[in-house]
């Protein structure tokens, strides 16, 4: 077997880890909690980011100010919430792009290689920017029977609670951060491996 094969099967068997690992997490800090409350975004599901019940706790906190319930399983089966259809979506798409990889490298077409590549790259963008849209949902689409009602000082509208996409933001008196976690680096270094079978598999056919 080649190098460039090895490396292209390498890569797309990376994208196995998001099975196990968080694609994103968001962090909150406030004075009045000592420890830090964590969201960590799976493609499957939502998981505690740093202690035990923290995405109870940041779902009750959001809930408190008008945002929707989060998409976990246990407000799906009391149906407070609509089921987050990209919990089903992701994983199968994921599974496919790890096939077609490895039957690229198996087939050894450097060509395939890039092709997956530019899959994996507009998959991201597709998903990167349907996370955007759903923060954007889900900060200023607000309930306005919500407890705490807090309008723009200068618009005198609700003001919207949206989440950062990427980085920092100051939501009332919480410090949020939000960034990708270690299943994304798993997919950067898959697809640079990806890139890497390309250009080694371009030289071997020379």
């Amino acid at each position: 077997m080649k190098k460039s094969q090895l490396l292209m099967m390498v890569g797309a068997i990376l994208l196995g880890a998001l099975y196990l690992l968080p694609l994103w997490k968001i962090t909150l800090l406030a004075p009045q909690y000592p420890e830090p409350l964590g969201l960590n975004i799976h493609i499957t599901h939502l998981s505690d980011g740093v202690q035990f019940n923290d995405v109870k706790n940041i779902d009750l906190l959001n809930h408190y100010i008008g945002m929707a319930h989060l998409p976990t399983e246990e407000n799906v089966a009391k149906k407070e919430v609509a089921p987050f259809i990209e919990f089903t979506i992701f994983p199968i798409v994921i599974g496919i792009m790890m096939l077609l990889g490895v039957i690229a490298g198996i087939k050894g077409n450097h060509k395939w290689y890039l092709y997956w590549l530019i899959a994996m790259v507009l998959l991201g963008i597709a998903g990167l920017t349907d996370f955007y849209l759903w923060l954007d949902s889900y900060g200023h689409n607000l309930d306005p029977n919500a407890i705490l009602k807090i309008t723009d000082p200068v618009t005198g509208k609700p003001m919207g609670y949206q989440p950062p996409f990427l980085g920092y933001k100051k939501l009332l008196n919480f410090e949020v951060y939000s960034f990708p976690e270690s299943g994304a680096y798993f997919i950067v270094v898959g697809m640079l491996l990806s890139f890497v079978a390309y250009i080694s598999g371009k030289k071997e056919t020379k």
